[in-house]
């Protein structure tokens, strides 16, 4: 495919589709679907309430080569689509892959011959030809590798991350045949200024993708371990890593609440795929465990240290600070802090969220919480998200008086000032 040729459909405009749309619109014709009327409409005046693109960028791309629809026709005219839709897990931690296969079905019925799927939505090894090709050759009533073709390209997007941007990281690629892997490989390549690795087959780039996440679950709840023991020592977490970390190759993790649309759900499609083949696999399920208990921890420590200080429980005033699942972002996939918050609540005190990023509605909606929009003196204090508004507060004014407890999940205040830490 000749670059003035190719024609870009990406379906699915949240995290990951979004900025590959507007990166892909510097070079390429691009559509971008979404079937959220509202949210193709904000993104048509220039509004991303994922705040990962900024207004004037995006202005730019849809005054050149973007055109943002939730018309899902307006993409029949594409030859190359990418489907970046969520692969969130269900109520029993199984992977739901409703979103994925419906984008599959919407998709095949604008398959052309000739025309190549890209798949970046995270996935166990084999799912895009094992699931999803069926269903594309269902609804194009084409034949896989001989009419259309595929390919597999992990998301890498780190939300709220302004340095490490999608074009400056390395993007794994795969294809369904030599040939359309070097086609998926260039046509990153050629947005992407960090480079590519292409990966000998899709099912490889799809495992790879699994095990990024499943390893940093398994070094986080490592940490987290630690924290459990040492607070039953009486030590600091934090002091004991800074004195490993002297140390050339210790690896740094830190211990905390693991949420986000990565971390928290990638693990549990790598171990759904082994328990599929007969496999139970130990390591990363009791990894994914520890890291599941880390919210009643949270909670039970600030309660433990408000007693310590004879702090009467019942109609206490509790205050979190931060409800999204990582600092200076407001996405909320998958938090933690609403376990916190509802663990605090059933000992009877009185518990309130309060969060500049975080989006009110959707809290709202997904937790039934509803945050204060202003602070006022508070008999537990926990910091739970690193945002860089709370570095600036003056913790004191926060207080009830002297004996309140701030505790400081994210080790990000001056240790002096705090009375816990994770």
């Amino acid at each position: 495919m000749e670059n003035k040729k190719i024609k870009i459909a990406v379906v699915g405009l949240g995290y990951v589709g979004l900025p590959l749309a507007v990166l892909f619109s510097k070079k390429y014709n691009v559509t971008g679907y979404d079937q959220d009327k509202l949210r193709v409409d904000e993104l048509n005046n220039l509004e991303d309430r994922t705040n990962e693109i900024e207004q004037i960028k995006l202005k730019e791309a849809i005054s050149n080569n973007l055109k943002i629809t939730n018309n899902h026709n307006s993409i029949s005219d594409c030859n190359v689509y990418i489907i970046t839709v969520p692969t969130p897990v269900d109520k029993n931690k199984k992977p739901d892959l409703s979103y994925l296969l419906k984008a599959s079905e919407e998709t095949g019925k604008h398959l052309s011959k000739g025309d190549i799927v890209i798949f970046e939505s995270t996935v166990y090894p084999g799912c895009t030809e094992e699931d999803c090709v069926p269903i594309l050759e269902k609804a194009s009533s084409l034949t896989y590798n001989k009419d259309f073709y595929c390919g597999y390209s992990p998301e890498r997007i780190n939300p709220g991350d302004k340095k490490n941007t999608i074009e400056k990281i390395v993007k794994v690629t795969s294809g369904s045949s030599k040939f359309t892997a070097d086609i998926v490989d260039n046509l990153y390549k050629s947005v992407i200024n960090a480079g590519t690795h292409l990966a000998p087959s899709i099912k490889i780039a799809e495992a790879s993708k699994a095990i990024e996440n499943a390893q940093r679950d398994l070094n986080i709840s490592f940490v987290n371990e630690l924290s459990i023991i040492f607070d039953k020592m009486n030590i600091d977490t934090t002091d004991v890593l800074e004195a490993a970390s002297t140390k050339w190759n210790f690896l740094n993790f830190r211990p905390g609440l693991v949420g986000g649309h990565c971390i928290s759900v990638d693990p549990y499609y790598l171990t759904y795929k082994a328990e599929t083949l007969g496999y139970q696999p130990d390591v990363i399920l009791s990894g994914r465990q520890v890291n599941e208990n880390m919210a009643e921890f949270v909670a039970d420590k600030l309660i433990n240290k408000m007693i310590e200080k004879s702090i009467e429980i019942i109609n206490s005033k509790i205050i979190i600070l931060g409800i999204t699942y990582k600092e200076n972002c407001p996405d909320t996939r998958n938090t933690k802090i609403p376990e916190v918050y509802n663990h605090i609540k059933e000992k009877g005190a009185n518990v309130s969220i309060y969060d500049p990023y975080a989006s009110h509605k959707e809290v709202k909606d997904e937790f039934n919480i509803d945050m204060i929009t202003s602070l006022d003196n508070y008999d537990g204090i926990i910091l739970a998200v690193s945002h860089s508004e709370f570095k600036k507060f003056n913790y004191n004014k926060l207080k009830r008086n002297s004996n309140s407890v701030i505790f400081d999940v994210k080790s990000y205040l001056n240790k002096k000032d705090v009375d816990a830490r994770l």
